[in-house]
């Protein structure tokens, strides 16, 4: 008994130590816009809001002060939450601003102009594939596209592109690597480093020790959602490891949690030098998959609402004390009674600390599996030594996840530490995170609460006018689900459709993601049940255009194959018909429309109840069809096919 109690009352000892040299050089943490379409009602909020939120995620010592930043290269494809236009649709096109991937990396190097920029494509246009779904049968081709956009984005916006990954979720290809790494360095491009192969450790570490030349090409070894831990052939490569994406779990309390632990023991388990979050900020519609899976959340640019989240302020436990290029001292580890903790420096005096103890139940990730283990409350005693022995004074920043009485406290600064003769005593609790550091300019930056949450407008209108957005691609709020929807200005048409919003892509993209036969653009509230939506439509293929408008949308994301709500369609060669689903395999009423290509048509579908009904320019196709199922989604418009088409004046009212 008087053993037990001496262990436990006086605790445990820890050492931090550079005499006997560093560990690895820390490269950051970082969130990851796209894979897919995870920022896109971002751009739609109005000032100030727009830029606080920014703020919060970019801005040094205000909030999580990112050090990296990871985006999408756009391919036209669904990639989890949406598709991202490519800056190459067809083969002789080129154009450096679509989509929001280049705005927001500006606006990132405004805010630090040190933050590390990293893109990866997760889709090609389809001609990149030249028929197949695989990008790698003409690995010229790719390489040549991936570098145009990495040269793009420092001819337009003047971006420097510091790394580019590789197509993730297929077995990677050493060909392409390779000639990525020519086709980069021929381009004057050498400082462009290669992250292989945003997957799993195997087999590119394997290969990468036996093949020299790869080995050469490769700079990182980026593996996504580790599970904190690495391989022994990962570490005899020599390459900085890095988990390249991460988190991906509901940003509450417990996804604060799982941060917490994951940013710590991704070094002391993996050796991983860099973290970044899927996804930066959860700004999609909520009913799409993965909902608030973002470092914070912003989803209503219609009302300004948005959450600073856990995971903001569990980031700023590290990002706001240290810098990419601080090194880890070897001496990190686990505590005796659970937790952990790592030391870093600038190796010029400073030390930040950053220690958690999140138990298991409040620190579960999406994934992977989190084998049980035990933390309970202890008292800790750090010795420093070596070049820190004469450290006087610790700033302390406190976390506290409080799951019974969610009295949660985040990132508070509170009373320095005194250093007496090298050493310092907490008591830590379960669920919490400390920083101990030199660093004196943290801060827990803030603005006044944001307007309160509130639904879609009931009553909706946008006449796609581009002079009313003119940074962006895309029509605000319209979240793209398979195909791309852009600004178009019509110069053969000075009438009242001069600027319409287009759908692009004529060929089906190489994709990760079962993307639709069909092309579809959700928008709105998913709890709408009963409701009136009107759009202008122009068929641009002869004989085999075809597109529609729908409410009750009940799905998008990686399911939006299996999509079902009410579905009016019209077609070139003069025919409709009503569907239950996406696929227009359940019909619910056809007939002729004598509807023609390369002519303006108003549809107007009415939903109330069990009953549909819908106009052609004012006149009745059909009254009163039945309908069971869904019982509430989405608006949505977009094409039978990889097909041309415009749409104009869209309109909403939502009746209950």
């Amino acid at each position: 008994i008087i053993f037990l109690c001496i262990s436990i009352c006086l605790g445990e000892d820890y050492d931090l130590d550079d005499k006997t040299g560093l560990g690895r050089s820390f490269d950051g943490i970082g969130g990851l816009s796209g894979g897919g379409a995870t920022s896109r009602l971002l751009v739609n909020y109005a000032e100030p809001y727009r830029s606080q939120i920014l703020d919060y995620l970019f801005k040094p010592t205000f909030g999580a002060s990112l050090q990296i930043l990871k985006v999408e290269i756009g391919g036209d494809a669904q990639t989890t939450d949406g598709t991202e236009p490519s800056h190459m649709h067809y083969e002789d096109d080129e154009n450096y601003f679509r989509g929001y991937e280049w705005w927001l990396m500006k606006e990132a190097k405004k805010r630090n102009p040190n933050i590390t920029l990293i893109g990866l494509p997760w889709a090609f246009p389809g001609w990149v594939g030249n028929g197949e779904n695989w990008p790698y049968s003409f690995p010229d081709i790719t390489a040549s596209y991936v570098v145009s956009w990495i040269l793009g984005a420092k001819q337009y916006h003047d971006l420097d592109i510091d790394y580019v990954g590789i197509w993730n979720e297929r077995s990677f290809n050493s060909k392409y690597i390779k000639l990525l790494r020519y086709t980069l360095d021929k381009s004057g491009l050498e400082r462009v480093k290669i992250i292989a192969s945003d997957n799993l450790w195997e087999p590119i570490s394997s290969v990468v020790i036996a093949d020299k030349e790869l080995q050469d090409a490769v700079e990182i070894l980026g593996v996504h959602y580790p599970g904190t831990n690495t391989v022994p052939e990962a570490l005899k490569t020599g390459k900085k490891l890095w988990s390249s994406e991460d988190y991906s779990t509901f940003n509450d309390n417990v996804g604060g949690g799982c941060w917490a632990r994951i940013l710590n023991q991704n070094y002391v388990n993996g050796k991983m030098t860099a973290t970044i979050s899927w996804n930066l900020v959860s700004s999609y519609y909520e009913d799409l998959p993965f909902e608030r899976d973002g470092l914070m959340t912003a989803k209503e640019p219609w009302s300004g609402n948005y959450v600073v989240e856990s995971p903001i302020w569990i980031t700023a436990h590290t990002t706001q004390f240290t810098e990419p290029g601080w090194t880890y001292l070897q001496t990190v580890g686990h505590f005796t009674h659970g937790g952990s903790y790592v030391a870093l420096t600038d190796e010029r005096g400073n030390l930040t600390i950053i220690t958690e103890t999140m138990t298991h139940d409040h620190s579960v990730c999406i994934r992977p599996p989190l084998p049980s283990y035990d933390v309970t409350a202890q008292n800790v005693t750090f010795h420093l030594k070596g070049t820190f022995a004469s450290i006087s004074e610790l700033q302390v920043w406190h976390s506290k996840f409080d799951f019974k009485t969610n009295k949660t406290v985040l990132f508070q600064n509170i009373k320095p530490i005194k250093v007496t003769e090298g050493s310092f005593s907490i008591e830590l609790d379960v669920d919490e995170v400390y920083t101990f550091t030199t660093v004196r300019n943290g801060q827990r930056g803030s603005y006044p609460d944001p307007p309160p949450s509130a639904p879609f407008p009931k009553s909706y209108k946008d006449d796609f006018d581009v002079s009313g957005n003119p940074y962006f691609s895309e029509a605000p709020n319209f979240a793209d689900q398979t195909g791309v929807f852009e600004y178009f200005t019509n110069q053969t048409d000075p009438g009242p459709h001069v600027s319409t919003l287009r759908q692009v892509v004529t060929q089906r993209p190489v994709t990760w993601v079962a993307d639709a036969d069909q092309t579809i653009s959700v928008i709105g509230d998913y709890q709408w049940q009963d409701l009136m939506v009107s759009c202008d439509i122009y068929m641009e293929s002869v004989h085999t255009g075809g597109v529609f408008i729908a409410v009750r949308v009940n799905k998008g994301g990686g399911v939006v194959r299996s999509t079902r709500g009410v579905f009016l369609w019209v077609y070139a060669d003069g025919t409709y018909k009503v569907t239950n689903d996406l696929n227009g395999m359940t019909v619910l009423a056809e007939g002729m429309s004598g509807t023609r290509a390369r002519v303006w048509y108003t549809l107007t579908l009415t939903v109330k109840g069990n009953y549909a009904s819908a106009d052609l320019d004012g006149y009745p196709l059909w009254k009163n069809a039945v309908l069971w199922e869904p019982r509430h989604g989405w608006a949505a418009m977009g094409t039978s096919s990889f097909e041309l088409a415009q749409f104009d004046n869209f309109a909403i009212e939502a009746l209950a």
